[in-house]
């Protein structure tokens, strides 16, 4: 298993709820959602990958149970299954990402 369905589910309907457009591709062993073509949230084995504003992530990795995802890419965060459990909690981490993705550089596309 790459990465769980059941998140990929509720994330899927986290973003529906919260009238997002989005599309998905399979990266890094896992999936990505991407709103307007920039990588917002994903999954990869049963954590939640965020991308939030870099300059919150010490204040999450100091009060949420989270952790770097690599040195080199800041504000990208996994988030523990633990920390998303319930629904609200996942909401809130989606929201954070959704905050952040208007402001959030898109990747260079490849020619």
């Amino acid at each position: 298993m790459a990465y769980s369905e059941y998140l990929a589910d509720r994330v899927r309907l986290t973003l529906r709820e919260n009238l997002v457009l989005f599309t998905e591709k399979k990266m890094f062993g896992g999936i990505c959602f991407f709103v307007d073509d920039k990588m917002c949230v994903g999954i990869f084995k049963e954590e939640l990958m965020v991308r939030i504003a870099p300059e919150d992530q010490s204040r999450f990795l100091e009060t949420e149970e989270c952790r770097l995802m690599d040195e080199s890419m800041k504000g990208f965060l996994y988030v523990s299954p633990q920390a998303i459990d319930m629904d609200e909690d996942l909401d809130k981490w989606v929201k954070r990402c959704l905050e952040f993705n208007p402001r959030a550089k898109a990747s260079k596309k490849s020619k």
